[in-house]
This record gives C-alpha cells, structure tokens and sequence, in this order.
C-alpha cells in the first residue's frame, strides 16, 4: 500500500515527508495503522550518523503505538483490532539469549540496522521510485502504516490513550528499567540521574518507586530540572561540578550509590566524571548513546580497580519487552507511574523537524506525533 513516511537521504540533512509502498504482511508479520510515535533522541542520532543504517533513505521512528488491522499467517496472539506497542528490540522467546532470559539481547537484534525484514530478509519498504528504504530498527513509526516483524509487537490494554502508550516502546522502559533492573537500586540507596529527558525522566520514576532516599538530577536545562522535582528528584543541579559538590555535601562524601547516564549524545571523555559522582562499590549504568565511532574513554584505572565500582552498559533497561510494557502501562492505570506528563507536546507528522528543534533546545521531556485522518 501506499502512504507517507519522514525519511532523511544523507547525514545532517532535515527529515522530508515523502511518498513511500510497504509491503503486505506475509508469514509472521502485523500490519498496524499507527496512532502515535515518540519523537526519541536515538533517531537524531540517524541523522548526526552516530547510528549509522546500513543504507539511505532511512525511515526513522521506534517508539510508536497503534491498531492491528491484518496479519500474516503464523500470528497467532494477534489480532485485528488489537491495540499494540512496537517494541524496538525484537524478542523471539525462541534463541540462546531469550531463553537464558536476556529478551532485551534477543538474536533478532544483530539486524536492527540492517532495515531487511526478519521474516524474509526483503526490504518490505520502498520509496516511490522503487528504491529500498531503511526503517529504523526493523520498524519506522514515523509513517502512519507499517509491517512488522510479530516478535516486535506488544498486545496492551486498549483503554490506555496512544499517546501514553508509545512512550513505553522505548524511553520510559529503557529509563525505569535502568534503575530498577541494570542499576538494582535498592531502598535508600543515593541516585543520581544525568540528563532528565524522556529516558531520564523514566529512569528518575523507576528511583522514586524502587524507594532510593536522595535522588540528584543533573541537566543543564532550569526547566527541565524543575520538571524532575515534580516527578520527585529531591535535589536539582545543572552540571557535573555543581552536582559533585552537593552530592558530596548530601551524602558526607559517600556519593551516589548508583548513577544512570541518560544524557542526550555520550561522550568517552565524559565517562570519569561520571564515575566520580558514583560512591566506592556503585554502579554506574550507561544507558545513552554515543558515536559508533568514539572508542576513546577517559577512565581512572586505579580508582575503577581501588574502589571496586561497576560501569555497566543496558539497552532497554535489561528488560523483558513482551513483560515490561504491560507491567509499565498498568502501573501507569493504577497511578504509580505519571506518563501524561512526560508528553510535553503533540505533533503532526509535517511538524517533525519543529519537534526534534524543540527537544534539541531542551523544550520537551517528550514530543509525541500524533496520527490523524488527515495522515491515511
């Protein structure tokens, strides 16, 4: 079928609205009309090229929600009418790492950037021209149709609005779980959380309810550090060295036991510094992401060695995805969880390059698509 879809041609250029054909759905694969689509910091990272696609043109989105309207033979689960969460981490359920319980490191991933689908290994997805198109981790949210892979999509409750739900395909369940499974923190431990944007914000939530007593929020944005004391940071600082001083000063010395990177766009230099903020015996997640290309890290040997601290990398928070997003979006039902916040404003699919301006000028916790008529 035919329909639109933001895609960028080369680095550094703005996204573009263009026509493109996506396949039907054949064995194993969901045709969803999508409804909303995080605007999530890892797909201007499609644009710097600090994610770079196997090839161009790359369609971005990976945080998206919507309605199953067909499948494929095989799909069992799944049904028209559902509604769905894409998950942008595939989980089979089926190969070593699932089954030795690391859903988030299902095999299916080793081809997330390669943009060929899981069931065939055909480009579903091309541009008007006939050309091949790269959807971003296997999905593309950035259109309002696609055709996934079933191990990508996520059955919720149908009551929780689209613009809620699309926020757990991605940064809210790679936030939270950074804190509560890669970071285990524990009641009354001291967090610190670097950058409080849609990933961050997650990751601060998962410290209120995992019961840490003192949770420091760095980000160089005011507005943004007065959004982390409502969602219950306790201390507030704009930067690394004023953060090290007032941690220092909370917790006598001691530090943070645990500390989540959720900056927008890491840097190796960056790295010690962070570790600095973390006390002896902590962890220190690293949950953003960098340039592919960046393999210099700035890192005190002796003192990661003397003072036995744990640097440890997460991709979707060490979670579960077929587990984490209904168990997320219940708790956001039940009111343990505050989403409607996060979405801090609504975009049509033409207003794209407006929102990723707003997030890059720190104006969001979240910009969210939201999909209309107008858009089929």
């Amino acid at each position: 079928m035919k329909t639109k879809g933001a895609i960028i041609r080369e680095f550094n250029q703005p996204w573009s609205i263009e026509e493109i054909e996506i396949g039907d759905p054949v064995k194993d694969e969901v045709k969803i009309q999508m409804e909303a689509s995080g605007m999530c910091h890892s797909d201007h990272h499609l644009v710097t090229g600090d994610i770079p696609m196997f090839g161009f043109p790359v369609l971005g989105g990976h945080e998206g929600a919507g309605v199953v309207t067909e499948v494929g033979p095989g799909v069992e689960h799944i049904a028209p009418g559902d509604h769905v969460v894409l998950s942008f981490i595939p989980s089979c359920g089926e190969c070593p790492s699932c089954q030795a319980g690391l859903r988030n490191l299902c095999d299916l991933g080793a081809g997330l950037l390669a943009g060929v689908a899981v069931s065939d290994g055909t480009h579903r997805i091309h541009t008007a021209a006939g050309d091949p198109v790269f959807p971003m981790t296997l999905l593309g949210t950035f259109s309002p149709y696609m055709v996934v892979h079933k191990s990508s999509v996520v059955k919720i409750d149908p009551s929780i609005p689209f613009e809620v739900a699309c926020l757990v395909g991605c940064g809210v369940t790679t936030g939270y779980g950074s804190a509560v499974r890669s970071g285990d923190i524990r009641p009354g431990d001291d967090v610190a959380i670097i950058g409080v944007g849609g990933v961050g914000m997650g990751a601060l939530q998962g410290a209120v309810n995992a019961g840490a007593r003192h949770i420091f929020a760095i980000d160089p944005v005011e507005w943004k550090r007065d959004q982390a004391l409502k969602f219950g940071a306790t201390h507030a600082y704009p930067d690394v060295d004023s953060a090290m001083a007032g941690i220092a000063e909370v917790t006598a010395g001691a530090m943070a036991k645990k500390t989540i990177i959720t900056v927008g766009e890491l840097k190796g230099q960056d790295i010690d510094s962070y570790l600095n903020l973390t006390s002896k015996g902590g962890t220190c997640v690293v949950t953003a992401v960098g340039s592919m290309l960046d393999t210099n890290v700035t890192l005190n040997l002796s003192m990661l060695t003397l003072l036995q601290k744990n640097l440890q990398g997460t991709i979707f928070g060490g979670g579960n995805p077929h587990h984490d997003i209904p168990l997320l979006l219940s708790m956001y039902k039940s009111g343990r969880l505050n989403l409607d916040d996060m979405v801090t404003r609504q975009y049509k699919l033409e207003q794209i390059n407006d929102g990723y301006k707003d997030m890059l000028e720190g104006r969001n916790i979240r910009g969210v698509i939201r999909y209309t008529d107008a858009d089929r």
